[in-house]
């Protein structure tokens, strides 16, 4: 069967304003809208789009997070994607752990195509799909602004710094999204009726034979400084002059 797998990752919500706990111990997420990371969002939407041209015969979302991430996992199943699984582990998960565990349910699953943000917005990363296709030894497109699919190839056209770049990838790979590959769809509410009777399995790191321990601690969290007022100057040499007190010039 042609499958695709898409990860996806659990965030706070990007209309939410992000707070730092007192302590500095971290974010504050409790009564915090989460919702799917926009990224993988978009990589759900390009699988859902090659399932409906003939691409795909199946498409599998896959999540790792605490068991109340299922809520989101059930969102990418009413958007459209055919199962779900659950890899349920509370605290944070590194970048090399989640795709270990991803590498274990690729060789589980044998997709053609695996397909994920091309990073999270809580830590901005964009880490795991590089590191994925490392260790999977694969070929791997990154930042996709469009993809086209042969039997055997992916013809990607990637966003860099100086422009486009389009890479022609030879299949089985790793595809990372950018925002501009697509626009995903809305979950309509019969839809998210459906998906709760859609197959959705959980199991944990261990089964797979993966360790979650951390290799990074994080030491402590400070929220940007506060944008200082402006100052209005009445012509360019008043101008200078600030510059040149503030250390700039």
């Amino acid at each position: 069967m042609k499958r695709i797998l898409v990860c996806v990752k659990r965030v706070i919500d990007f209309n939410v304003r992000v707070r730092v706990k007192p302590d500095g111990s971290g974010v504050v997420t409790d009564g915090v809208k989460l919702s799917l990371n926009p990224f993988d969002e978009i990589a759900l939407e390009e699988a859902l789009r090659i399932r409906e041209r003939g691409g795909a015969q199946e498409v599998v979302a896959v999540t790792i997070g605490a068991a109340d991430c299922q809520q989101q996992l059930r969102t990418a199943l009413a958007m459209g994607a055919d199962r779900g699984i659950h890899v349920v582990h509370d605290g944070g998960v590194e970048p090399i752990v989640a795709a270990r565990v991803f590498l274990k349910l690729i060789e589980k699953e044998q997709p053609f195509l695996v397909i994920l943000g091309k990073q999270a917005i809580d830590d901005d990363n964009n880490q795991t799909g590089q590191m994925l296709a490392a260790l999977w030894q694969r070929p791997q497109a990154t930042f996709a602004s469009k993809i086209e699919l042969t039997d055997t190839t992916a013809r990607v056209t990637r966003e860099v710094d100086a422009g486009l770049e389009t890479l022609e990838v030879d299949l089985p790979a790793v595809v990372t999204t950018d925002l501009r590959l697509n626009e995903p769809r809305y979950v309509k509410l019969p839809d998210i009726m459906k998906a709760k009777k859609k197959p959705l399995d959980s199991l944990s790191p261990a089964d797979l034979g993966v360790s979650a321990g951390a290799r990074v601690k994080l030491v402590k969290t400070v929220p940007p400084a506060q944008r200082q007022k402006g100052v209005m100057v009445k012509d360019a040499r008043e101008l200078v002059a600030a510059l040149r007190q503030r250390g700039v010039l």
